[in-house]
């Protein structure tokens, strides 16, 4: 069986979960989540833990990995939820929060209208710092590289839209020759 499928997924105080043969549904204080099963792979709960089993060898294996955590994602997301921070970094650059569309001014001749996304909250503090905050990991991180997209990081000026964490190495520009 695989390592990370071995592990059974504890639910803490206040986390319920209902299984079936083809959806499990994890509620907590902060919402629910609901996993699709895939054929082979079957979930039982025992106590307050889930536990993942499979039938078959090979790709069942990695899906039973897979579905192991996804699961424990979701307990984290409906627990603590999950957040990304996004810098603006550029003269002139700026985000504010207008109903549900984010406006980004990333020096284009246009601003951008960026649409939240249902399941999705978007705090900008500062002008340049973008919080995403929801409890689904997957559709945080989506719409953090969707909107690092609109404005990569340059890598001769570092200017662009990047990670509060990624390093960015500065290339060296043209040098002059004789």
């Amino acid at each position: 069986m695989s390592r990370v499928a071995k592990a059974p997924v504890d639910l803490p105080q206040g986390v319920t979960a209902t299984v079936t043969a083809s959806l499990v549904t994890i509620k907590g204080a902060k919402g629910s989540l609901t996993l699709p099963l895939t054929g082979g792979v079957a979930v039982a709960q025992a106590d307050k833990r889930l536990n993942v089993e499979y039938q078959g060898l090979g790709s069942m294996r990695v899906q039973a990995g897979a579905t192991r955590a996804h699961l424990a994602n979701m307990v984290t997301g409906v627990t603590k939820g999950y957040e990304k921070r996004l810098e603006l970094v550029g003269v002139g650059f700026r985000a504010a929060v207008q109903g549900k569309n984010l406006n980004l001014t990333l020096g284009f001749s246009h601003p951008v209208q960026f649409p939240i996304p249902d399941g999705i909250s978007i705090e900008s503090a500062a002008p340049t710092e973008i919080l995403i905050k929801g409890i689904d990991r997957q559709k945080v991180g989506q719409v953090a590289a969707d909107m690092r997209s609109l404005r990569k990081p340059d890598p001769y000026k570092n200017k662009g839209v990047r990670y509060s964490d990624e390093k960015l190495k500065k290339k060296a520009g043209k040098t002059g020759s004789k």
